[in-house]
């Protein structure tokens, strides 16, 4: 008897896609000391005076003090957001009119506790969340949540020095214990870090002033910090699929896909390092034990990792259910580099065969596909593309925006994921980053905008906060209701 190898293959985004977008607390909320809230990380890191450099790490002792001793917003966007507090009503009904199938937020934990060590979590907080989730329902949209996107209480940095303290495992448990009881039953998809892997280059994501420290005393205070997030993600984790068996966990990713500057051996495998550093944090979660290729970099450091012993036990027993990331642009590596993508999210080399944005990022659609099967190959679970998207100086005139180009950024993206999807991946879902404008992660910018709905408010605040659809709503409603085939 002969048999046939299978040879069919799928060709289109499956029935069930999960097609929306994707948000972070600390960038749209707003009302950040209403209803018992707390300050957070987020909210004490002032706004970027060159637009193509990052502020969210420039935080020191004497900064952080100016920003407790001051209830002023100018200088501190992401206090202001875009006011979804408010609107949030408004804002899901138009994420409904495009179509949503999901939509990824994150709680802001010092809504929920906030100093982060409270005895009793804050119930204006936990209903304020329980109103999304009223709202989502209502137009059948799934809820996507991040549990820890940026937006630690600050009095865990004051009081722990933020992740470096292993007592933040606890409290962070206590956290993810509340939400999941509170919202379990209601939520399928969850995330724990935002983009864990950022956390190497300090403050914004680790909670940890680290200033003073020479570079490797940084290593070392990051790196443990990161063990103790990467423990706290395994016991959400198991805490999750204890409550809420037919819930699942993610990862999340900042993906910097990088290429070879030339074919010289020695380029290769300096991509092949820079690669293995960006993919230990998933490596971690997925996999569920450190790999070995992290040994050696740790010894040339002088980093050691201080353990509990059943740290280990805890990585290998509760990996997370799916790999999630972001996906902006790319670089090349090369074993000297002399020179580097302004792009204020990832540096490397620039790729003379790639265009960029007004702010540097190189655009690679064709790196998703790769991105895609290289994670796929890596790790044989689910993923998930939950940040993509343009950041551009839209402009509104006569009441409209015409972001042909935005149409152009996405429709490029969502073909490679279906070209990925052709070759075998298994792919949940795209939810685009910034479905409406919103702060500036980066830079705490109102210019830099993502929307398909655009927000009336400057850099400075000014403006009726009224929401408009730009061309590229009409657009994304029409690639949804297509399931990803109609994409002129």
């Amino acid at each position: 008897m002969f048999l046939m190898y299978h040879t069919d293959y799928p060709k289109e985004f499956p029935a069930d896609f999960l097609w929306g977008g994707a948000t972070a607390a600390n960038q749209i909320e707003g009302a950040w000391n209403v209803d018992g809230k707390g300050l957070t990380t987020a909210e004490v890191v002032s706004k970027a005076t060159n637009k193509k450099k990052m502020s969210m790490d420039d935080v020191d002792q004497e900064s952080l003090n100016l920003a407790l001793n001051t209830s002023l917003v100018d200088n501190y966007p992401k206090r202001r957001g875009i006011d979804f507090y408010h609107h949030y009503a408004e804002d899901i009904e138009l994420f409904a009119e495009m179509g949503f199938k999901v939509f990824r937020f994150s709680i802001a934990w010092a809504r929920i506790f906030p100093n982060g060590d409270d005895r009793f979590p804050n119930e204006d907080g936990l209903k304020f969340y329980d109103h999304i989730l009223d709202e989502l329902e209502k137009y059948q949209i799934k809820p996507l949540i991040t549990l820890s996107h940026y937006e630690m209480p600050i009095a865990l940095t004051q009081k722990y020095n933020g992740w470096t303290d292993r007592r933040v495992i606890d409290m962070f448990t206590r956290y993810t214990e509340t939400v999941f009881t509170r919202y379990g039953k209601r939520v399928e998809y969850w995330l724990t870090f935002n983009e864990i892997n950022t956390a190497t280059w300090g403050f914004h994501a680790t909670g940890a002033l680290d200033q003073d420290l020479s570079s490797k005393e940084q290593l070392q205070l990051r790196y443990q910090a990161i063990h103790h997030q990467l423990v706290a993600s395994a016991l959400a984790t198991k805490q999750l699929h204890e409550l809420c068996p037919n819930a699942k966990m993610g990862c999340m990713l900042a993906r910097m896909q990088t290429y070879p500057a030339t074919p010289n051996p020695i380029d290769v495998q300096a991509t092949q390092i820079a690669d293995q550093k960006n993919l230990f944090f998933s490596d971690v979660q997925a996999r569920g034990e450190y790999p070995e290729f992290m040994n050696r970099y740790f010894a040339e450091q002088k980093i050691k990792i201080m353990m509990d012993p059943d740290d280990q036990q805890i990585l290998a027993q509760y990996p997370v259910d799916f790999v999630s990331f972001s996906y902006y642009m790319t670089t090349v590596t090369q074993s000297n580099q002399d020179g580097t993508a302004v792009g204020n999210m990832a540096t490397g080399g620039r790729n003379p065969y790639l265009e960029e944005s007004d702010w540097g990022w190189q655009i690679d659609p064709i790196g998703l596909r790769i991105t895609l099967n290289e994670m796929w190959d890596r790790y044989q679970k689910p993923l998930f593309v939950v940040e993509n998207g343009l950041g551009a100086l839209d402009k509104l005139e006569d009441g409209k925006v015409h972001d042909n180009y935005r149409i152009d950024y996405l429709r490029q993206h969502i073909q490679q994921m279906k070209e990925a999807i052709k070759d075998g991946v298994n792919l949940l879902g795209y939810t685009m980053w910034g479905p409406i404008d919103l702060i500036s992660f980066s830079t705490s910018e109102m210019s830099k905008r993502y929307g398909f709905i655009y927000v009336a408010q400057d850099d400075q605040g000014n403006g009726s906060l009224q929401r408009t659809r730009k061309d590229s709503f009409y657009w994304y409603q029409k690639v949804i209701k297509s399931n990803g085939e109609d994409l002129k």
